[in-house]
């Protein structure tokens, strides 16, 4: 089942009236947060408080997902054990960095007794995740290993590597491309790291574009007021919908059955395109079930 990943908003779990307002926000995903924005005495007290949350349910549609602080910290495996406990859709891992990273969750997932529905979701943001990518990401072909989907990290990348964040994001580009292919090979999807400048809209929807044309599901986001560009942006525009109608419906004309390409509106289009149309209009009527 194809499930709309536009935006993924991060909500620090710490916060009992953002959790609250998460229930009612039109983001796709709800990443409760027990990591970066939760302090140190708070973070016992925010797992509680999460947990409950999950437990007591109210958020409709949208995918929870609980990013749990890393497995090699003083409240990792807590964390992993709580909320996978808890059976949200989704546990997300911090700085992944080996297949190993993946296994190890998954193992102390089942030993908590987490649900099958709960996956796996694995933050790329240090160097040795990007070099093992291919390999972290192959550890999907067995799904025992729950995993089903990418973040990218951008503001961690960027200090690990001490690369520059530019408009257009030339210094890394590159290693968000190679995620993004890897994710492909192995049937994963792929959200793009957060944009920082909250009065920057232009900035925000140039960025939102840049991922989607590099092959992004969608962006995880840190104000609800970053959700309606996102949502836009990620989701097939009416034009292409109509489009992949056209083609979908050109390939099943009789005369057209036993070809692999044919001439559309004077253009070449191959059983590949209506593929690629199918997959437009299984997104566009997720989206639209959502509205």
């Amino acid at each position: 089942m194809i499930r709309p990943r536009r935006s993924a908003l991060y909500m620090p779990g710490s916060n009992a009236r953002a959790i609250e307002k998460a229930r009612s926000l039109p983001a796709d995903a709800i990443i409760l947060d027990l990591e970066d924005s939760v302090a140190p005495d708070q973070k016992a007290n925010a797992r509680d408080q999460v947990c409950a949350a999950m437990r007591a349910g109210g958020f409709g549609q949208r995918e929870t997902i609980i990013r749990i602080n890393g497995l090699e910290s003083e409240w990792g495996k807590a964390d992993l054990a709580a909320a996978g406990a808890a059976g949200p859709d989704a546990i997300l891992l911090p700085k992944v960095s080996t297949p190993g990273d993946i296994t190890m969750a998954a193992r102390e997932l089942n030993d908590a007794g987490a649900p099958a529905h709960t996956r796996i979701w694995a933050m790329i943001e240090t160097p040795l995740g990007i070099l093992n990518v291919d390999a972290i990401a192959r550890t999907a072909a067995d799904p025992a290993a729950r995993l089903a989907v990418f973040i990218m990290g951008t503001n961690d990348i960027a200090k690990e590597t001490r690369a520059r964040i530019l408009p257009g994001r030339a210094p890394m580009l590159g290693w968000l491309t190679t995620c993004v292919l890897a994710a492909r090979a192995y049937g994963l999807d792929i959200l793009d790291g957060v944009y920082n400048q909250l009065a920057d809209a232009d900035g925000l929807r140039a960025e939102c574009e840049q991922g989607r044309d590099i092959g992004m599901d969608g962006k995880t986001l840190i104000h609800p007021n970053q959700i309606p560009v996102a949502n836009e942006i990620f989701a097939p525009p009416e034009a292409e919908i109509e489009w992949a109608r056209r083609i979908i419906a050109a390939f099943d004309l009789p005369e057209n059955a036993a070809r692999g390409a044919i001439s559309l509106d004077g253009k070449m289009v191959e059983r590949l395109h209506a593929d690629m149309a199918r997959r437009t209009l299984a997104i566009a009527e997720a989206v639209a079930a959502r509205s």
